[in-house]
C-alpha cells in the first residue's frame, strides 16, 4: 500500500486493546485519542489508574531501525537527565509490531503549556537543549536521514508539481516561484561536517512545562546543525527576537559550543519548512483526517497566497544576517 493512500481505517479499538494487552498492559478506562496527523495516538488507564499513551506510527514512513534510533536518543537523555518523554520497555522491548502497525508505550505526562513570552522559560529551555546536545553529540544516527536540500526542497517541491490539488494557472507561477527559490537555497546553504541527533521539531508545542521543560514526541528526530532545534522558539521583531537568542544562546552554552555561523541557517531551515510543511500535507490528502484538518488547501486562494509568501522569502534569502545578531 502506497504511503499516500493509507489510512489508519482498520485500527479500531478492539484491536488497540488486543495489542496492548499482549504487552502486559491491562486497559481500564480511557483510550481516548490525542491530536495526532501523522500518528495515532491514544491515552488511557490501567488497573491500578496509571495512565500511559501508545503511539501507533505511520506505516511506510520509518522502518524499524529508524524507529529505534529514536527510541535510543530519548532513552539516552533520559539516562542523562533531560526531561523527555521517553518510551517504556514492556517485554523487554520498546518498539512492537501488530497488524501491520509498529508501536509503542509512554508514560502519561500532564504539564502546562510553554510560555513564548516567558524570558525565564526561555533560557530554561535554552540550558536544557544544551544538555541535551551535550548528550547527543555521544552518537550519531545510522538510519535517520540528515536535513539537508533533497529531502526539505527538492523531494517536497516534487510533490507540489504532482499535486492535482492546485490549478495548472497557479501551479506554473508557484513551480516559477520555487524553482528561483532553489537557486537561492543553493546558494545560501552549507551541509554540516558533522551533523548532529536532533529532536528535529523543536517549537513551543512540543515542550511541556513541568516546573521546567519537558520535551516531546521525537517522531521528526533527525542529524543536522543544532540551529534546528533553537530556531523556531525565537519570536517576535528583530529588537525582541535579538534579546530572546541573547538568552537562549547564554543558557545554551553552559552546557554546548554554538557555531555562530549557522545562524546564517536559519532564514533557509525557514523556507525549507514551509515548503516541506505544504508537500507533507500533500503527500497525505488521501488520508481523510487531512481534507478534514485543512479544507483552505483546496481553494486557489490559498495557493495564490503561497505565490506571493514564497516571493518574499526569496528576498529574505538574499539578505545579510541581521547585525543583531553579531553580538553572539
Amino acid at each position: 500500500m502506497s504511503d499516500a493512500a493509507f489510512n489508519f481505517k482498520t485500527l479500531d479499538p478492539e484491536i488497540i486493546l488486543d495489542v496492548l494487552w499482549d504487552t502486559g498492559i491491562r486497559v481500564d478506562s480511557g483510550l481516548t485519542a490525542l491530536n495526532s496527523y501523522e500518528n495515532r495516538v491514544w491515552q488511557f488507564s490501567d488497573e491500578d489508574k496509571k495512565r500511559y499513551v501508545a503511539k501507533f506510527y505511520r506505516p511506510h514512513r520509518w522502518n524499524e531501525h529508524q524507529l529505534l534510533e529514536e527510541h535510543q536518543l530519548t532513552l539516552e537523555l533520559a539516562a542523562g537527565d533531560v526531561p523527555v518523554v521517553a518510551p517504556l520497555s514492556l517485554e523487554g522491548k520498546t518498539l512492537h509490531h501488530a497488524h501491520g502497525f509498529w508501536f509503542a508505550v509512554f508514560p502519561g505526562v500532564g504539564g502546562r503549556e510553554y510560555e513564548t513570552d516567558n524570558y525565564d522559560q526561555l533560557e530554561a529551555v535554552g540550558r536544557r537543549l544544551g544538555r541535551l546536545h551535550q548528550i547527543s553529540r555521544q552518537g550519531t544516527f545510522s538510519h535517520r536521514p540528515v536535513i539537508g536540500l533533497q529531502e526539505y526542497f527538492t523531494e517536497p517541491c516534487e510533490i507540489v508539481a504532482a499535486s492535482p490539488l492546485i490549478s495548472p494557472a497557479i501551479k506554473e507561477q508557484l513551480l516559477s516561484v520555487l524553482e528561483r527559490l532553489g537557486i537561492t537555497l543553493k546558494q545560501v546553504w552549507y551541509d554540516i561536517s558533522v551533523p548532529l541527533r536532533l529532536h528535529g521539531d523543536c517549537h513551543p508545542g512540543n515542550i511541556l512545562w513541568r516546573d521546567g521543560p519537558c520535551f516531546v514526541d521525537f517522531d521528526d528526530a533527525r542529524s543536522g546543525p543544532a540551529v534546528q532545534d533553537l530556531w523556531m522558539l525565537v519570536n517576535g521583531d528583530r529588537q525582541e527576537q535579538a534579546i530572546q537568542w541573547d538568552i537562549l544562546l547564554e543558557a545554551y552554552s553552559e552546557f554546548s559550543d554554538f557555531d555562530v555561523n549557522e545562524l546564517k541557517l536559519i532564514e533557509p531551515l525557514r523556507v525549507m519548512r514551509m515548503v516541506y510543511y505544504l508537500a507533507w500535507i500533500l503527500k497525505r490528502w488521501q488520508d481523510p483526517a487531512f481534507p478534514r484538518a485543512f479544507p483552505w488547501m483546496a481553494e486557489d486562494d490559498f495557493w495564490r497566497r503561497q505565490v506571493v509568501i514564497f516571493s518574499e522569502q526569496e528576498k529574505l534569502l538574499h539578505q545579510p544576517v541581521s547585525p543583531l545578531h553579531s553580538q553572539f
